[in-house]
């Protein structure tokens, strides 16, 4: 085994605190993640972590070796982007991360043409409604819709979304027609949230005729899951504010309606995150670029026929 790949071993073990989950994100056993650790603390000729049948923790060493590691494989990294730039033949694989929407729509059945033009390169997407760390989870891209976070990422702006917020004409039968934001409260409507892991209360940012102002909308529907939102909404338990991308379809056919008109959401721009390191990358950029190029007509020509 070579030093480097015990070395890339011993950077996802300490991030992820774990051998086997950093066995999992580097697709190699434990016994091979196990081992690779054991052959750098030869080399070194310290303990790197603490081992317990239930715990692992950074020694003392590992915390004073961990920074230099990450700076031998940053420096590797750019020298085989410098290399690709002039074999102009980008390889390896890119771990890519975007929302459930997101990636169901618009980024999966576009990965198949960018593998065509770039057949070296292996895609691994990752589709989750929860936000995403890049460093300890091993991203190379996170396409979001929203904020970020974290300010020291570098933003790629993609689109700007417009949503909508909908209802099925049966809960609308059932409960009526709200006209504005206030309605939504002061009515009590069914809200359907998208929720995360330590997420705090659900505030609908919608634009008023005094600018844009926050209503605290309540129900007894949530979910971290964009889509189950989308089909309860469908079978009328409720409201969601979604992507008019996610919902042209419906909005198209009637089985959705807008409902708050006079006070619709205020759009969100869908962007990609991505370290200072990874723009160094060709595959990321190419990436990137792939993806902005299609990714921004078709929320432009969904929001055409959805409204």
């Amino acid at each position: 085994m070579s030093y480097l790949d015990n070395i890339r071993t011993f950077v996802r073990v300490y991030e992820l605190g774990s051998m086997s989950a950093a066995g999992r994100d580097l697709r190699i056993s434990p016994a091979v993640t196990s081992a690779r650790i054991s052959q750098l603390e030869e080399h070194l000729g310290v303990r790197l972590f603490q081992r317990t049948t239930r715990n692992l923790t950074a020694t003392g060493q590992g915390r004073a070796f961990y920074p230099g590691a990450v700076s031998v494989l940053e420096a590797v990294d750019q020298a085989e982007a410098q290399v690709m730039h002039l074999t102009d033949t980008p390889r390896g694989s890119l771990f890519v991360a975007a929302p459930l929407g997101v990636g169901r729509r618009l980024i999966a059945p576009n990965v198949p043409e960018f593998l065509d033009q770039y057949p070296e390169i292996d895609i691994r997407l990752r589709l989750t409604d929860r936000h995403v760390d890049l460093t300890t989870e091993g991203l190379d891209l996170a396409f979001f819709i929203g904020l970020p976070e974290d300010s020291n990422l570098r933003i790629r702006k993609i689109a700007d979304c417009e949503r909508v917020l909908c209802a099925a004409p049966d809960y609308i039968a059932r409960r009526g027609m709200p006209a504005s934001g206030a309605e939504l409260v002061e009515r009590g409507h069914e809200c359907l949230n998208l929720r995360f892991p330590g997420a705090t209360e659900f505030q609908w940012q919608l634009q008023t005729g005094e600018g844009p102002k926050r209503f605290k909308v309540s129900g007894r529907y949530e979910c971290d899951d964009g889509d189950v939102l989308t089909d309860w909404a469908l079978s009328g338990q409720g409201i969601a504010m979604k992507p008019v991308f996610e919902v042209a379809e419906h909005l198209r056919d009637g089985r959705l309606v807008a409902v708050a008109q006079d006070t619709p959401p205020v759009p969100v721009q869908m962007a990609c995150l991505y370290t200072h390191r990874r723009h160094q990358d060709p595959k990321a950029r190419l990436f990137m670029d792939f993806m902005t190029d299609r990714i921004g007509p078709a929320v432009r020509a969904s929001e055409k026929r959805g409204m």
